[in-house]
C-alpha cells in the first residue's frame, strides 16, 4: 500500500520496459499502491507506459496576478515581520513583482528575452535574502544604497544568468526604473493599475493580488501593445502544427482523394512550373561577357551555384516521389516526409536544409520562382538598377562585394578595404518608381524588399516612428546602400 517515487526517469531509459512488465505482471497488488514518475519530455519514452499513466505537467503560472500569487503563498507572515525597516515590505513586493515580469516575457519569444533564460525560484529566494540582508546593514542617516541594490539584482542575481548584452541592458532598465527612493513616492506605480500595495499581513497582499486583472497588456512589462498579437499568432501556430502533426497518417479518407492522389497532384504542378537547370557553359560564358573577375559577378554566381543545387534537390525529390506513390521505387525515410510535408503544406526537411524559412509550402514554391527569376534575368540582361535584398541566400556577400566594389573604384585616392564603412538611406521612392542605378559619383545599390518589425516609418520626414496599432510589418521604400 506504500507509494514509489521515481525521479528523473529520462535518464534510466532502460529500466521502465522492465518497471512496465513488473507493474503489469505482479498478480496482488493493494488497492493502494501507487507508482510515480518524474521525467522530462523524451522522443523515447515507452509510449505505452506514457499511455497507462495519469499524466500530470507543472507550467509557471501566466500573467502577473497568478505569478504575484504563487510568490505570496509561499512567503510566511514570519518573513513579511523579519525586518523593521520601513522600505522592506515594499522592496519584496517590488522584487517579487519584477522575479514574475522576468518570467513572463518569456513566452513573447524573441521579443521578451533575444536568449529564453531559466530565472526560477532560487532567483527569487536569493533577491530577497540580499535585500533583507542589505537592509540589516543599513546605517539610518545614509539609508539604502541603491545602486548597490540595483546592482545586485541587474547584475548579479537576475544578470548572472544573462548572457546577451541586449538582456542585460533591460534588466538593469528595470533596476534602475523600479528601484530607488521614489518607489515610496505615493505616485509610484510599475504601471497604470500596478502600484506597491500598503499591508501588514500575508492575506492582505493575497487581497490586493487577487483584484489585478487576469489577462495583462504586454505594457506592464514594458512591451509594445503589439507584441500581444505576435505571442497569440506564435502560440496558434505551435497548437495547429502540433494537431496536424498528430493527425493519422493513413493512405485513404473516406470518399475524397487520398494523401497519394493529392501529392502526387501537387508533384506535377510543381514539376511543371519548376524552372530550367542552369547550364554551367552558358553562365561561365554570360559571366566572361560582364566581368567575371568583378566581385559582384563572383557573387552572382555564388548564388546560382547555390540556386541550382535547391532546383536540383527539389526535381529530383519530387520525380522519385512520383515514382514511389506508384510503386515504381521503395518509398524511403526522406520520401516518406516529404510526402507528409507536402500533404500538410509544409517544406520537406531535405529543401529546408538547402534554403530559406517560410510559413508554408506554398510561399516557399513562389519565392523559389522569384528568387531564380532574380539571378537569371541579372545573368541575361545585366545588373538590375535595383536589388531584391531578401531574396539572396547570402545578404552580407552582397554587401561586402559592393563594399570591394567602392573600394576599387576609389584606389586611387588610397582607399582600403578595412576602412570603407556601409551607409544607408531610405529614399522616398517605391520600388516601382526606381528608373535607374544610383548616381555614379556616389556608386552603391538601391535595394527593397525590407520591412519593419514593432516601427513603423514616417515617408514625409523619413524616420522611424511608433508602430501603428495592429500593424506588426511595415514595407521599408527603396534604401540606398553605399560605401
Amino acid at each position: 500500500g506504500g507509494w514509489l517515487l521515481l525521479q528523473n526517469c529520462h535518464l534510466g531509459l532502460e529500466f521502465l520496459s522492465e518497471l512496465m512488465d513488473t507493474i503489469t505482471t505482479i498478480e496482488s497488488v493493494s488497492e493502494d499502491f501507487r507508482t510515480w514518475i518524474t521525467t522530462e519530455a523524451h522522443p523515447e519514452f515507452p509510449i505505452n507506459l506514457l499511455q497507462s499513466s495519469i499524466k500530470f505537467t507543472d507550467e509557471p503560472p501566466q500573467g502577473m496576478k497568478a505569478g504575484l500569487k504563487r510568490t505570496y503563498s509561499a512567503v510566511t507572515q514570519d518573513l513579511l515581520e523579519v525586518s523593521k525597516m520601513p522600505q522592506w515590505k515594499p522592496l519584496l513586493y517590488a522584487v517579487a513583482f519584477l522575479h514574475s515580469t522576468v518570467q513572463e516575457r518569456r513566452k513573447f519569444g524573441p521579443l521578451g528575452w533575444n536568449i529564453p533564460y531559466e530565472f526560477n525560484q532560487a532567483d527569487f529566494t536569493a533577491s530577497v535574502q540580499f535585500i533583507q540582508n542589505h537592509l540589516n546593514g543599513v546605517d539610518i542617516k545614509h539609508g539604502v544604497n541603491w545602486s548597490c541594490v540595483r546592482y545586485m539584482l541587474g547584475e548579479v542575481q537576475y544578470g548572472g544568468r544573462v548572457t546577451d548584452d541586449f538582456d542585460k541592458a533591460l534588466l538593469n532598465t528595470y533596476a534602475r526604473v523600479w528601484f530607488g527612493e521614489h518607489m515610496f513616492s505615493e505616485k509610484f506605480c510599475f504601471y497604470k493599475g500596478y502600484v506597491i500595495p500598503k499591508g501588514k499581513t500575508v492575506e492582505d497582499y493575497l487581497q490586493y493580488i487577487e483584484q489585478l486583472p487576469v489577462i495583462d497588456t504586454p505594457e506592464v512589462f514594458g512591451l509594445h501593445p503589439n507584441a500581444d498579437i505576435t505571442y497569440q499568432t506564435n502560440l496558434a501556430n505551435e497548437t495547429l502544427s502540433t494537431i496536424v502533426s498528430i493527425q493519422p497518417k493513413d493512405s485513404s479518407s473516406g470518399g475524397g482523394e487520398t494523401r497519394e492522389a493529392v501529392v502526387q497532384r501537387l508533384a506535377d504542378e510543381m514539376l511543371e512550373k519548376l524552372p530550367p537547370d542552369y547550364n554551367p557553359h552558358e553562365v561561365k560564358a554570360q559571366l566572361q561577357k560582364m566581368g567575371a573577375i568583378q566581385p559582384m559577378n563572383i557573387f552572382l554566381r555564388q548564388e546560382i551555384d547555390r540556386m541550382q543545387h535547391v532546383i536540383s534537390r527539389v526535381r529530383t525529390t519530387l520525380t522519385d516521389l512520383k515514382l514511389a506513390i506508384d510503386g515504381t521505387i521503395i518509398m524511403s525515410e526522406e520520401l516518406q516526409d516529404a510526402l507528409d510535408n507536402m500533404y500538410d503544406a509544409r517544406i520537406p526537411k531535405l529543401w529546408f536544409r538547402i534554403s530559406w524559412e517560410s510559413t508554408t509550402l506554398g510561399f516557399w514554391f513562389t519565392e523559389l520562382l522569384e528568387r531564380n527569376q532574380q539571378f537569371s534575368s541579372w545573368l541575361q540582361d545585366g545588373r538590375p538598377n535595383q536589388f531584391w535584398m531578401t531574396g539572396f541566400f547570402n545578404p552580407q556577400g552582397f554587401l561586402t562585394a559592393m563594399r570591394q566594389e567602392t573600394t576599387r573604384m576609389n584606389l586611387a585616392k588610397g582607399w582600403a578595404l578595412d576602412s570603407v564603412v556601409l551607409h544607408n538611406e531610405v529614399t522616398k521612392m517605391m520600388k516601382e518608381d526606381v528608373a535607374g542605378p544610383p548616381p555614379a559619383d556616389i556608386g552603391g545599390v538601391y535595394i527593397y524588399g525590407l520591412y519593419l518589425e514593432g516601427a513603423g516609418w514616417d515617408r514625409r520626414n523619413s524616420k522611424l516612428i511608433d508602430s501603428p496599432p495592429k500593424v506588426l510589418f511595415t514595407s521599408l521604400p527603396v534604401v540606398h546602400v553605399y560605401a
